[in-house]
C-alpha cells in the first residue's frame, strides 16, 4: 500500500504546484472619489480649510464609461484637489453632477485622516465645526458631511494625507481579499478594536479597515478609491479576480480623455462593495499631470453653473440622489 501513498502525495504536489500564481501588485495610492452636491462650498473648504490646491479641473457633457460620477448620465465636472503633485501625493476627486443636489450618506466611509496643525486653525479662524476625538485629533466635516480627522501637529514634508478609513463586516474576509488578491501589506492589526492598516509602501496613504460589525450600506454618497498598477498587471488581476469570484464592475476598458493620455482601467468591489479603480500607472502619470489653471477653471464653471438658479426658478428643490 506504500506505493499509493506516494502516488497520492506525488499527485498532490503536482496539482498544488499547477495553482495559478498570485499577482504581486506593484501599487500605488492615488485618490479617493466623493460625489459633492454643493460644489462651491466643498471648493472653499478643500482650499481654505485644509489648505489643498486645484490640481486640475474638467468639465463633461455625458457619463463616463466607467460610471466616475455615479450612475448619471448628464453634465458633471472633475475637480482633482490635493497637496501637492498626484504622482506623489493622495488626492480627493470631487464629482459634481450638475442635477443632483444632495446624495445620502452610508456608514462605508468612516474618513480620511490628515497631519496639518494649519487646518486644525483655519477650521477654528473660519468657524468650521470642530470637535476633539482625542488628544490633539480633530475631527470635521465637509458640506457634504465626509468626514476628515485632523492631526494637530506640523504638515510633514511628504504627503499630509495619512490614511482612509473604510468600514468593513468581516475584517478578516477584508484582510483577505486587500492583502492576498491585492497585494498591499498589513501594516498593523488590532482585533481587540477590530481594525488592520494596509498600504503599499511606507510613504504611501494607507488604508485602514475597520469592522462595523454590521452591513456596510453605501448610501448614494458612495465613493470610490483608486490606485494604479504597471497596466500589464491589469489584464492579471482581472483574471485573478474571476477566479476568486470576486466582483468586477467594469472589465479592462481604455478611457480616452481628447488631448491626453489613454488610461486602461478595471473597477472592482471588495466583499463589502467598495469601488475600486485600478488604472495603468504611466499613463495615469501623463493624464494626472498638474495644470496650473485648474483653479481659474474650476472658479468659472462655479460662477457659470446656474443649476440652483434654475430650480428655484422653477420653484423645485434640486434632486437629491
Amino acid at each position: 500500500g506504500g506505493g499509493n501513498v506516494a502516488k497520492r502525495g506525488a499527485g498532490h504536489v503536482r496539482r498544488a504546484a499547477a495553482l495559478p500564481l498570485r499577482v504581486m501588485v506593484l501599487g500605488r495610492a492615488l485618490h479617493f472619489v466623493f460625489k459633492v452636491g454643493d460644489r462651491a462650498r466643498t471648493a472653499r473648504f478643500y482650499r481654505d480649510v485644509l489648505g489643498m490646491t486645484v490640481l486640475r479641473h474638467e468639465e463633461f457633457e455625458e457619463g463616463c464609461k466607467a460610471s466616475c460620477n455615479g450612475p448619471y448620465d448628464g453634465n458633471w465636472s472633475k475637480t482633482m484637489v490635493g497637496f501637492g503633485p498626484e504622482d506623489n501625493h493622495f488626492v480627493s476627486e470631487l464629482t459634481y453632477n450638475y442635477g443632483v443636489g444632495d446624495y445620502r450618506l452610508g456608514n462605508d466611509f468612516l474618513g480620511i485622516t490628515i497631519q496639518s496643525s494649519e487646518a486644525v486653525t483655519n477650521a477654528k479662524k473660519q468657524g468650521w465645526a470642530l470637535t476633539e476625538d482625542k488628544d490633539e485629533v480633530f475631527v470635521t466635516e465637509d458640506p457634504g458631511g465626509y468626514k476628515f480627522f485632523l492631526v494637530n501637529k506640523e504638515r510633514p514634508k511628504t504627503d499630509p494625507v495619512q490614511k482612509v478609513t473604510l468600514a468593513v463586516s468581516d475584517l478578516q474576509r477584508s484582510i483577505n481579499y486587500w492583502s492576498d488578491l491585492l497585494g498591499m501589506k498589513v501594516y498593523e492589526r488590532n482585533d481587540a478594536k477590530k481594525r488592520a492598516l494596509l498600504g503599499y509602501a511606507d510613504d504611501q496613504c494607507k488604508l485602514e479597515l475597520q469592522d462595523i460589525g454590521c452591513p456596510v450600506d453605501h448610501g448614494t454618497a458612495y465613493g470610490r478609491i483608486a490606485f494604479s498598477c504597471p497596466s500589464e498587471q491589469l489584464p492579471a488581476i482581472e483574471t485573478q479576480m474571476k477566479r476568486e469570484n470576486q466582483k468586477i464592475l467594469t472589465p479592462l476598458v481604455s478611457l480616452h480623455t481628447p488631448g491626453k493620455a489613454t488610461v486602461e482601467v478595471v473597477i472592482l468591489a471588495d466583499p463589502d462593495g467598495h469601488e475600486i479603480c485600478l488604472v495603468g500607472d504611466a499613463a495615469f502619470r501623463e493624464l494626472s499631470r498638474m495644470d496650473p489653471n485648474g483653479s481659474k477653471l474650476l472658479d468659472d464653471a462655479i460662477a457659470a453653473d446656474k443649476s440652483d438658479e434654475w430650480f428655484a426658478k422653477h420653484r423645485k428643490p434640486k434632486p437629491s440622489a
